[in-house]
Parts: C-alpha cells; sequence; structure tokens
C-alpha cells in the first residue's frame, strides 16, 4: 500500500530571510554571540545551513541585518506610541521618552539580544556603524520632538544625549525585572529630568 504523497508549501523568499533574521535575534537572546553560529541559527530556523548563506554573505551580515531589524522594531513600537498619545507637542515628546518602559521595548528578551549587540560594537565594524545609525535615528527624533516643545531656537542635541542616557539606564532596570522602581516611577523621573534640561 503505498502513502499518500506529503505536501509540502514553500517559503515566500521574504519569509524565510526573515525567519533566519529572528532566529539570529533568538540566538543571540539565548546564546549570546558566542554561542551563535551559522548552525545554531539554521537550527533555530529550521532550515539547513546553506540557505543562509544563500540570502547573506555569512554570519556576520545576518547579524547585521538582524541588529536594523530589532532597532525598526523599537523605532515602530516608539513611533505607534507617539501616535497614540495625546497630539500636543509635551504628550507626543513624552510618549517617545515612555515607550521604553512597557512592552514591546521594555522586554528582558530584547535586553539580551541588544546586550549582544553591544557587545559586538567593540570588535566588529559592521556592527559598530549599525548601531551608530540605529541611536543616531532615535536621537534624530527626540531631538525634533524636543524643539516642538522648546520654542527657543537652540541645539537640543545634549539634551537628547542626557534623556538618552536617562531612557537606557531606566530602561535596562526594568527589562532586568528587578527594577527598584514601577514603569509608573520611571515615566515620572523622565518628566522631571526632561522639565529641568529645558529650564
Amino acid at each position: 500500500m503505498t502513502s499518500p504523497r506529503q505536501s509540502f508549501v514553500r517559503a515566500e523568499p521574504d519569509a524565510r530571510r526573515q525567519s533566519l533574521v529572528a532566529a539570529c535575534a533568538r540566538c543571540l537572546a539565548n546564546l549570546g554571540p558566542s554561542g551563535t553560529s551559522v548552525r545554531t541559527i539554521c537550527t533555530e530556523a529550521g532550515v539547513s545551513p546553506g540557505l543562509l548563506r544563500h540570502y547573506f554573505s555569512g554570519i556576520d551580515a545576518l547579524i547585521c541585518e538582524t541588529y536594523r531589524w530589532t532597532g525598526a522594531q523599537v523605532a515602530a513600537a516608539l513611533d505607534a506610541a507617539v501616535a497614540q498619545a495625546d497630539q500636543t507637542p509635551r504628550a507626543r515628546l513624552l510618549a517617545y521618552l515612555t515607550a521604553s518602559f512597557r512592552p514591546p521595548i521594555a522586554s528582558p528578551d530584547l535586553l539580551a539580544t541588544w546586550l549582544a549587540f553591544w557587545s559586538l560594537t567593540k570588535t566588529d565594524a559592521a556592527i559598530a556603524a549599525v548601531h551608530a545609525e540605529i541611536y543616531r535615528d532615535y536621537r534624530e527624533g527626540l531631538e525634533t520632538l524636543i524643539a516642538a516643545v522648546d520654542s527657543k531656537a537652540r541645539d537640543h542635541r545634549l539634551t537628547a544625549v542626557a534623556l538618552t542616557a536617562l531612557i537606557d539606564g531606566l530602561w535596562l532596570e526594568l527589562s532586568l525585572g528587578s527594577a527598584p522602581f514601577t514603569p509608573a516611577e520611571a515615566a515620572l523621573l523622565a518628566e522631571r529630568w526632561l522639565d529641568t534640561l529645558l529650564g
């Protein structure tokens, strides 16, 4: 007796490529950079190692693309928070700042992936370039929102740098899961720091 022929559904190329990116992010979060390899990524994605080389020049290129994708996910969450806020300049700015204190940005998985990227910035020039690009875009978005609140014509670069440092620190503590403050308290600190910086 012959068995019915099993049917396979081929994933679209973009979907297969994206599955490798998502698998890379999970591997970096769970295994760190030292445990992330072509084999572990492809096993996580459920594909053969040859497929990775079909879509990317190598693991370094995939990690760079994964960092860009992760940064885009964060940017999308920030944009969504701003879009959902009351549309006054101050409310939009506070929404941008405080979105980092709740999911999907305040997340142990995202933190683990982000720490892996950070650790690679010192040894991989391409990763360092992506890192600089992501943080530049974040600060430029922040500067635009600050300028809408502060009518004085001045350079808001250092204000954005200071706020970014505060937000990163509070986000890190909240994502670790044992912060001695709540997301609401983090938002209050961000608001107070903003008012201090803007005078």
